[in-house]
C-alpha cells in the first residue's frame, strides 16, 4: 500500500513574514492529516523552514539542484548545501525548468543521479504539452522522459523517485485533467516502469501535478494510481493546502 504524498511547490513565492506565517498555519492543521506533507522552498528560505518544522511531520524540500559538487558555479546550489539545510526531497525537472531553462531529459536525468546519489529523494516531474497530448502523444512523451532516467541511473534509482506527472496544459490555468484522464497516464507511467521491474513498479509513489486544489483533490487521489499531488498555487495558502493534505 502506498503512502499518499502530498508536495508543495511554493516556486519562486514568499517573503520571511510569509514564509512564516504560511508553516505555521499549516502546522496548525497537520493533527488531522495523514498523508507524508513535503513543502518546497526557495532556496533562501531554507533554513527558516528547517527550524519551523523542527520535531513536526512536515519534511522539507528543495526546488532543484545543481550536477556539480562545489567549486565556480555561480548562483547554484549543490546536493551537501540542500542537505546541510535538512532538505531529503528535491524537485526535478518541473516543466518550467524544462520550458524556461532550457533542460533536456538528458540534464534532468544528470539532476536525478545527482539527487539519489546524494541520499536525497527526487521529485522527478514529466508531462506533455497542450499540442502533445491532443495529436495522441502523451504516453510517447512521458516514456520518452522516464526513459532518459533509466537510461542514466538504473530502474533501481526509483527506489528514491518519486515521479509527478504534470500535464503542462493544467499548470497555472485553472484547468485540470479529468479524474479519468489522469489515472490512465498514471496507470501507462506504472506499466511502463513495469516493464522494468514489477515491484518498482508497485512502490513507486506517482503524484498528480496539474492544478489540484481542495476541489477536485480527493476525486483524484481516489484514483487507483493516483498516490497524492504537487501542489503549487494551493500550497501558498494554508488553509487550502491543508484541505488537499487531509483528501488523502
Amino acid at each position: 500500500m502506498r503512502q499518499t504524498i502530498v508536495a508543495g511547490n511554493w516556486k519562486m513565492n514568499a517573503s520571511k513574514e510569509e514564509v512564516n506565517t504560511l508553516v505555521m498555519g499549516i502546522l496548525s492543521g497537520m493533527s488531522e492529516v495523514e498523508s507524508k506533507v513535503i513543502v518546497c522552498s526557495p532556496f533562501p528560505y531554507l533554513s527558516q523552514v528547517e527550524a519551523l518544522i523542527t520535531h513536526s511531520q512536515l519534511h522539507l524540500g528543495a526546488q532543484t539542484i545543481s550536477i556539480h559538487p562545489s567549486g565556480a558555479h555561480t548562483g547554484e546550489v549543490s546536493a551537501d548545501m540542500i542537505k546541510d539545510f535538512g532538505a531529503d526531497y528535491v524537485i526535478v525537472g518541473h516543466s518550467e525548468r524544462r520550458s524556461m531553462y532550457g533542460e533536456t531529459d538528458q540534464d534532468v536525468a544528470n539532476k536525478v543521479k545527482t539527487v539519489v546519489d546524494n541520499g536525497l529523494t527526487a521529485l522527478f516531474c514529466i508531462g506533455e504539452t497542450l499540442e502533445e497530448r491532443e495529436s495522441g502523444k502523451t504516453e510517447a512523451v512521458v516514456a520518452r522522459q522516464i526513459q532518459a532516467v533509466i537510461d542514466t541511473c538504473s530502474i533501481d534509482a526509483f527506489r528514491n523517485i518519486i515521479i509527478a506527472y504534470e500535464p503542462i496544459w493544467a499548470i497555472g490555468t485553472g484547468v485540470t485533467a479529468s479524474p479519468q484522464q489522469a489515472q490512465d497516464t498514471h496507470a501507462s507511467i506504472r506499466a511502463l516502469l513495469a516493464t522494468n521491474d514489477e515491484n518498482i513498479a508497485q512502490s513507486t509513489p506517482i503524484l498528480y501535478g496539474g492544478s489540484m486544489n481542495p476541489g477536485n483533490a480527493a476525486e483524484l487521489i481516489a484514483c487507483e494510481d493516483i498516490d497524492g499531488g504537487l501542489i503549487g498555487g494551493a500550497s501558498l495558502k494554508a488553509e487550502d493546502f491543508l484541505q488537499i493534505c487531509k483528501a488523502g
